[in-house]
């Protein structure tokens, strides 16, 4: 049901209910226009009821109770004609009179809620909930307008601050966000400029509706960030195969060419194989597919010589001084599968010490057990991750990815 139709249902709840007046507090020639009024607006007749208050409305020498009545029923039937501005200064009103009940308040705030934002009157929506959530009002459907209005109104920051209160006492009820809750979120950092509140909302995102077109944004938007070092730009290729966000063969190049700068052929070859799958690869122009057959031979050619070096290779590490040899030498060994001998040397490689980078290390260590399907492990691993270089931006996508919040 539409906030219109839901708004128009309270309406008539309020006349069946709310307004029932006590005959004996009316004079006659003011209670029988109103109650025709009433009749009409159960009818669903709005614009008939309208013209029926007007006529109660002048009668000289209106009481109080009267005056009352008739600004509830005109808020009621003009709400029901599409009339909000009159209807909200009706309800203002009836609000205002000491003959308001405390029982009907709430309720008549929610409706006049409805009211507002049908009518696109955001910033009296606003205010209207701010009144309603102070006097006590708790519907959870109502409240969460809140930040809806906030933002359509301009009020880009009070919609993010608002918004941001209402997800974490969610989720600290286990109740996860809504899609559309999050995109808010999101939208209120770009009105603002806002790149770490953009970032931190994809994060939401992709942790509660992981959808590839968020993964993407996230992973490039982290990737660009200030400070991010090119030194990941392998580990960001990692993690775009493993979100499904590479589409297009030039990416999967570049990503065969940093393995193979890093001395990693066996990755290389995972990468190409991907390319391959994916559909990617093997087709397009001429001078593509002329660069690919090239990359596919030089890995060919790359695997070959490697695996023949590779126990060497780590006869040669276990005599370094430092501990970065071994860690190398144990993400060769993860490029062929032997994701045990992998984890082995890497984490002799920390123990050793003397690193150039102990939070790569830690990442690295930390994939190489996710690929080798130990979960639990690579989360821990991946908490040591708290480098600045955006090594620990990478290792919380990982966190993310593998349904930690």
């Amino acid at each position: 049901m539409s906030l219109f139709l839901r708004v128009i249902a309270s309406l008539l709840l309020l006349v069946s209910a709310s307004t029932s007046f006590a005959a004996d507090s009316l004079r006659a020639e003011v209670g029988k226009p109103l109650q025709a009024a009433k009749d009409l607006l159960t009818q669903k007749k709005f614009k008939d009821a309208v013209a029926k208050v007007d006529e109660a409305s002048k009668i000289a020498n209106l009481t109080p109770y009267e005056k009352f009545i008739i600004d509830r029923m005109r808020g009621a039937a003009a709400g029901g004609a599409g009339d909000t501005v009159t209807a909200l200064k009706s309800f203002d009103s009836a609000l205002a009179s000491p003959l308001m009940s405390k029982a009907d308040e709430l309720p008549t705030l929610e409706i006049m809620v409805g009211l507002a934002y049908s009518g696109k009157n955001y910033p009296k929506a606003a205010d209207l909930l701010r009144k309603y959530r102070t006097d006590g009002g708790n519907n959870p459907a109502v409240l969460a307008l809140l930040p809806q209005v906030l933002y359509l109104s301009g009020r880009f920051a009070d919609a993010g601050k608002e918004l941001s209160a209402q997800l974490t006492a969610q989720e600290a009820a286990g109740k996860a966000p809504t899609e559309d809750q999050l995109q808010l979120l999101a939208s209120c950092a770009i009105k603002q400029s806002d790149a770490a509140g953009y970032i931190a909302a994809l994060a939401k995102l992709v942790t509660y509706h992981p959808k590839t077109s968020y993964w993407n944004d996230l992973i490039a938007r982290t990737a660009t960030k200030s400070g991010f070092s090119n030194r990941l730009s392998l580990d960001t290729y990692r993690l775009r195969v493993e979100t499904g966000t590479i589409n297009n063969a030039a990416d999967y190049v570049d990503a065969i060419e940093l393995a193979l700068q890093a001395g990693l052929p066996g990755e290389a070859q995972q990468f190409l194989d991907q390319g391959y799958k994916s559909g990617l690869f093997g087709k397009g122009a001429a001078t593509d597919l002329d660069r690919q057959n090239r990359l596919k031979a030089m890995v060919a050619r790359k695997t070959t010589e490697d695996k023949a070096s590779l126990a060497a290779s780590e006869t040669q590490a276990s005599q370094l001084p430092n501990g970065d040899g071994l860690i190398n030498t144990g993400l060769d060994y993860a490029g062929y599968g032997q994701f045990d001998k992998a984890i082995a040397l890497i984490q002799k490689g920390i123990a050793k010490g003397k690193l150039k980078n102990i939070d790569e290390a830690h990442l690295h260590l930390g994939y190489v057990q996710l690929r080798a399907g130990k979960k639990d492990e690579a989360l821990k691993t991946l908490a040591l991750v708290k480098g600045k270089d955006g090594s620990a931006d990478l290792a919380r996508l990982w966190q993310i990815r593998l349904g930690a919040h």
